[in-house]
């Protein structure tokens, strides 16, 4: 079973680690643990002081840091061997993830320019929200720019310093195949035309037997790792970055059961779950898809009997994205709620089913909860032109978010649209109020 380790090396290496060019290698931190075989292409991921999971009183305050390999299926005794090793501070499921598409069968409703109608577009653009300035970080299959310029009419900026490729991935920012990335690209391009789009190939998989659209958690633990770095260079008072990812985990059968305490569904002690939330905290908008395994008509991955708004997509720290349609209708595939981190999810519904990008064929629609997600970044950073993450700190913005978020069901807060559907006009009157505060 793929597995991440979370360890803490000795303070000795911990020094030399610091005072290196190169950093730390996997060898040095694992040295020999019993019945774990290391992934050696994949580099050690740091996590922040404080932030692990280590309950030892003389390892704390001390970095640890995260590893990849595999134990043996079903082996409880290999695993014990493993996490009564020195140094290590937990054994975590490394689960397949996978983009989230669409059963749906339907026609396009509505198409792009309708979205950008209904989310007040040239009325932000007139107020000079377009995103320029704002770093919109695209987790998934890789961008195509030349599509997006194709069908948007105008060209978007790919920052290719700042873009990150996964361990064994090739491949240009901004050059990959027309697909699922491209896709998010172009959705999230509607409401930020001017953002810089960093180009991040989660789900380019290189894993044996993978298909050609899914990758491991573990490279989107060192994918937010690598953001983070981008994240702290900005200016203190300009940081704006805003994290769009339409993928997920839909089956228990890759991760450890509930309760164990090396699951990730339902376990916010999870070293990606912690992340998202240092990320989050450090000033990042972070938002997930909330998935396609709605009742009326569930992707056929969907392998959860309730809940299935899992792991990081329910994360109190991220936006929960649901789907509807650009007459506001919930799409039958939308995941409802509860969540499995929060109760209260998904938070906010977006718009999808539309034609846009084409990247599917000329007639085929932007689709699931995957276009409704970046539909939303669009909108998060076109507001982060004005408004960084320094005056506005992303949980503020989440509030301000929901609370004028147009109302669907009646009754406020519910688990089909979240507190509603996204209404940008009401957001930038409660943004103005905001600033006449100050």
């Amino acid at each position: 079973m793929r597995v991440v380790i979370e360890l803490r090396p000795s303070p000795e290496l911990s020094a030399a680690a610091a005072e290196s060019a190169t950093g730390i290698s996997a060898t040095e931190i694992t040295g020999e643990l019993p019945g774990f075989a290391l992934d050696t292409g994949f580099s050690p991921v740091a996590l922040p002081p404080g932030a692990g999971n280590v309950s030892d009183s003389s390892l704390q305050g001390a970095g640890s840091y995260l590893v990849r390999g595999e134990i043996p299926d079903g082996d409880q005794t290999a695993r014990a061997a493993v996490s009564g090793a020195p140094g290590v501070a937990g054994v975590f499921a490394d689960p397949v993830i996978e983009p989230v598409l669409t059963c749906g069968d339907d026609g396009a409703v509505g198409d792009w320019k309708k979205v950008a109608e209904l989310l007040g577009i040239e009325q932000l653009a007139a107020e000079g929200l377009t995103g320029a300035g704002v770093a919109v970080a695209v987790l998934d299959t890789g961008i195509n720019a030349a599509k997006v310029r194709e069908v948007g009419g105008s060209a978007i900026t790919i920052d290719a310093a700042r873009s990150w490729n996964p361990a064994g991935v090739s491949g240009k920012a901004g050059e990959f195949a027309v697909d699922h990335g491209t896709m998010c690209a172009f959705d999230a391009f509607i409401a930020a035309p001017r953002a810089a789009f960093l180009d991040i190939p989660l789900l380019q998989s290189t894993r044996s037997g993978g298909s050609q659209m899914d990758g491991l958690l573990s490279d989107a633990l060192a994918a937010f790792a690598h953001l983070r770095t981008v994240l702290t260079d900005q200016p203190e008072d300009r940081r704006a970055l805003v994290i769009s990812n339409s993928w997920g985990s839909f089956s228990p059968q890759w991760d450890f059961p509930v309760g164990d305490p090396g699951n990730y569904s339902d376990n916010p002690d999870h070293p990606f779950n912690v992340i998202v939330g240092s990320l989050d905290t450090a000033g990042a908008d972070i938002l997930f898809a909330a998935g396609n395994c709605g009742r009326d008509c569930p992707d056929g991955r969907c392998a959860y009997p309730d809940r299935p708004i899992t792991g990081a997509n329910s994360h109190p720290g991220a936006l929960s994205v649901a789907g509807v349609d650009t007459t506001g209708e919930r799409v039958g595939y939308s995941s409802q709620g509860p969540g499995r981190l929060a109760d209260r999810k998904p938070d906010l519904s977006s718009y999808t089913h539309f034609l846009g990008s084409t990247a599917f064929g000329a007639d085929a629609p932007d689709t699931g909860t995957s276009a409704a997600c970046p539909v939303l970044a669009g909108v998060v950073a076109a507001f982060r032109t004005q408004w960084p993450a320094t005056q506005i700190p992303p949980a503020r913005l989440r509030e301000l978010l929901l609370s004028s978020a147009t109302d669907r069901a009646g009754a406020g807060f519910d688990h089909d649209y979240g507190h509603g559907v996204v209404a940008p006009q009401a957001l930038l009157a409660e943004l103005r109020k905001v600033a006449a505060r100050a």
